[in-house]
This record gives structure tokens, C-alpha cells and sequence, in this order.
């Protein structure tokens, strides 16, 4: 493994151990030539997965690109890294098991909204609205509106 601060490619491992979800080994590395110190993971990937966007480019999944737009949508919320990590490796997990080599990206799309969905309520319209490209308060206001249900009807005959 190169080192990320002197480019050194003889580093050496000092300690491996699994995650706490046990998908990944987490090793902390040393590099005898600078000295840094660093962290890498290691994970098992079943296939290679190729994600067909709406335009029909096709692009390499990413797992790391997966986890900064969960992290975007968590930002600044009461959610463990824990809850995030299991919730991406789910995903990650459903997705190499389905058997295909090319996923639609809707289908990753609806994983996230799935699992944002149960974790956190602000996350999931937060990634809503980018996923669903809203353009309008009145889009927001839609979505929230599907959110809530049928019950927000009853409440504005009230009114």
C-alpha cells in the first residue's frame, strides 16, 4: 500500500481488526520512511458493479461516492456513523447480490431513500430533494405532503 503522504510504496501494517459490522477489515498502517501513520479499509466486493445513469452513461459504483451523498444528507444530524456505515453496506450488499453487473441508478436512489427513510427524517428530504431535483418550494411542499399523509387533508378542512 503507498503511502499518502510521501508516496512510499513499502508501508507496513500495524494493527487489523474487523469492523464493528464485520464487512470490512480495518487496518492501521505505518510508513518506515516518513513515519506517517494511516488507516485503510478492506472489503469484499462479489462483482464489479457499473451504475447506468438516466442518460445512459455508464460509470464504475462507487461505494465512497454513495457514502459522501449519505453524508451530505446527515450532515449536522443526531445519526451515528455506526447507523451510516451499516446502512451504505446494506445497500452495497443488496445491490452486488441482485445479480446484475449493471444497476440503474433509480434503483440506488430508492436503497437510499429506503434506508434515509428509516434513519432519519430530515436526511431522507434533504436527499429528496436533490434525488428528485425539486426546483420550487411547491415541490417540497408536495413531498412533505406525501410524507404526512392523509391525516394533513382532515387537518385543513378544519381551517
Amino acid at each position: 500500500m503507498r503511502c499518502p503522504y510521501c508516496g512510499n510504496e513499502d508501508t507496513q501494517v500495524k494493527d487489523s481488526r474487523p469492523t464493528e459490522d464485520n464487512t470490512a477489515i480495518r487496518r492501521r498502517r505505518f510508513c518506515p520512511a516518513c513515519g506517517g501513520r494511516f488507516t485503510t479499509f478492506e472489503r469484499v466486493q462479489l462483482r464489479e458493479l457499473t451504475i447506468v445513469k438516466s442518460n445512459g452513461r455508464r460509470v464504475p459504483f462507487d461505494r465512497d461516492k454513495l457514502m459522501r451523498s449519505v453524508q451530505i444528507a446527515v450532515r449536522k444530524r443526531p445519526v451515528e456513523q455506526e447507523r451510516i456505515e451499516r446502512m451504505v453496506s446494506g445497500i452495497v450488499r443488496r445491490l452486488e447480490s441482485m445479480g446484475e453487473s449493471e444497476i440503474p441508478s433509480k434503483m440506488v436512489g430508492t436503497l437510499v431513500m429506503e434506508g434515509l427513510s428509516s434513519l432519519d427524517a430530515v436526511a431522507y428530504v434533504r436527499f429528496a430533494s436533490v434525488y428528485r431535483n425539486f426546483r420550487e418550494v411547491k415541490d417540497f411542499e408536495e413531498f412533505l405532503g406525501e410524507l404526512s399523509g392523509p391525516e394533513s387533508d382532515v387537518d385543513e378542512d378544519r381551517d
